[in-house]
């Protein structure tokens, strides 16, 4: 087990715990400087900028932010320097690049004056703790907390901390080891969750295309995909249900317009319900939007844009009335006729496996996939009476609970490890542990693809805040 070096002082940074006195310190300045270079082909690989793992290959991400049309006059970047999502600094994104690769032109790029000073992955790993993200936060400037920017000269202001280049390299090594063993252990809840979940979604297709009574007669639904359904049920195109609505309320702020909450695309994607509690983005939207768009009890929201086809048609349930809450641009609102379909089963129902199918069939586009609003209009759902739709709804609720609680445990699992992992991290890189004594046991074998896990679907959309030209 590591142990604590000998002698410590006080930093100059206030954030950080008392360092080993042989480290250095100086101001960024004295190993960095801004660079500003520019593609003029746009070819070069699209880099992703994440506050779990710094700086990586955005091809290695599950991404729900849209590419750019083009990325000619976007920032390239260089192994071994350290990139700086401005907008997004407060959250931890940024790190030491390890490819050559292009970031946005918002994005903050500063490289070494000598190669040799710093260890890029010690970087890496230093300049996401929260020490390091607590003096981001105090040197950002912005009107609001979800608006800081952390400029060049501020950052370039910032206190390192520099150990030997031979401890740099060890505590990278001893990290590397550990996150290996950490990531191993993600994966395997990760596993358990995606099973769980593939239950989940089994019970919730049957029920919503055969019903509760297995004993009911069936015919032909008519539609190839769909294949039998009860004989009492109906089947029905959307727009005989539910009124659609596309959005185009964007995340600006004008001065003429009103203040609202926005539910964004990520904030659909990721959560099966939209509700008063969740943190959602401020912004503007005009009073008629505000009027068509405000989300109210019942309501079913979708994506209706996306890069891949699978993540088309990903729905999100509004149980109550959202006062001030207006749906943004890349979904679609789906309000139901009351009398004719609960909003909650045809969440349900547009999250089926088989009913979904219809939506990934009907996007269109090459690097970037779209539904129409006369494809969602047109898309066809099994229709059980409403009180049939209530009770197949409570029997979901009822067969998924111990499925959906045994899912949160593993989220909660995971968010431990992780923290974990932060505090080990912090406690090494900042000299709290001293690991010059370490050597890598049989155990200790570090497999890139292993590390992959690190990477998780709770990880922060920080890429394409300021790409699609948020302010």
């Amino acid at each position: 087990m590591p142990t604590a070096y000998l002698s410590y002082r006080q930093p100059k940074m206030r954030w950080l715990p008392p360092v080993p006195d042989h480290w250095d310190e100086e101001r960024a300045k004295v190993f960095f400087r801004e660079v500003d270079e520019r593609s003029r082909s746009g070819e070069e690989e699209l880099l992703s900028v994440s506050h779990l793992t710094g700086v990586t290959p955005r091809s290695q991400k599950n991404v729900t932010m849209f590419k750019a049309a083009s990325y000619v006059g976007h920032k390239v970047c260089r192994p071994g320097d350290i990139v700086v999502n401005t907008l997004w600094a407060w959250m931890a994104a940024l790190g030491a690049a390890r490819h050559n690769g292009l970031v946005s032109p918002a994005y903050g790029i500063y490289r070494p004056h000598k190669t040799d000073s710093f260890n890029p992955e010690y970087l890496d790993y230093l300049l996401r703790t929260r020490a390091y993200v607590a003096e981001y936060i105090v040197r950002s400037t912005g009107i609001r907390a979800s608006r800081l920017r952390l400029y060049p000269n501020q950052f370039l202001d910032i206190e390192l901390i520099q150990p030997p280049r031979t401890e740099q390299d060890q505590i990278v090594a001893y990290l590397r080891a550990q996150d290996a063993h950490i990531a191993r252990l993600i994966k395997a809840k990760r596993d358990l969750i995606r099973l769980l979940t593939e239950q989940k979604l089994c019970i919730i297709d049957y029920a919503v295309t055969r019903g509760l009574d297995a004993s009911a007669a069936l015919k032909p639904s008519g539609v190839e995909w769909l294949g039998e359904v009860p004989e009492h049920w109906n089947i029905a195109l959307l727009k005989h249900v539910a009124d659609v609505r596309f959005s185009g309320v964007d995340k600006h702020s004008q001065d003429h317009e009103v203040t609202v909450r926005l539910c964004n695309y990520t904030d659909v994607y990721k959560n099966d319900k939209i509700t008063d509690s969740m943190d959602l983005m401020r912004a503007t939207a005009t009073a008629g939007e505000i009027a068509r768009l405000s989300l109210k009890a019942g309501d079913v929201i979708i994506t209706k844009d996306s890069e891949a086809p699978d993540d088309i048609a990903v729905p999100a349930w509004v149980p109550n009335d959202l006062s001030g809450v207006v749906c943004a641009y890349h979904l679609g609102l789906l309000r139901p006729e009351p009398d004719r379909i609960e909003g909650e089963f045809l969440f349900r129902a547009i999250g089926s496996a088989r009913i979904a199918e219809q939506f990934h069939v009907l996007a269109t586009g090459v690097t970037r996939f779209a539904l129409s609003k006369h494809d969602v209009k047109n898309a066809v759902i099994p229709l059980p009476s409403v009180e049939e739709q209530k009770a197949i709804c409570k029997w979901i609720t009822d067969e998924c609970k111990p499925l959906e609680e045994a899912i949160q445990r593993a989220e909660e699992e995971i968010k431990l490890i992780r923290e974990y992992r932060d505090r080990q991290i912090a406690d090494v890189v900042t000299g709290q542990a001293d690991v010059r004594g370490w050597t890598p046991g049989p155990d200790d074998v570090v497999v890139e693809e292993d590390l992959a896990a690190l990477v998780g679907d709770e990880e922060l959309d920080t890429d394409g805040e300021e790409d699609n030209g948020d302010d």
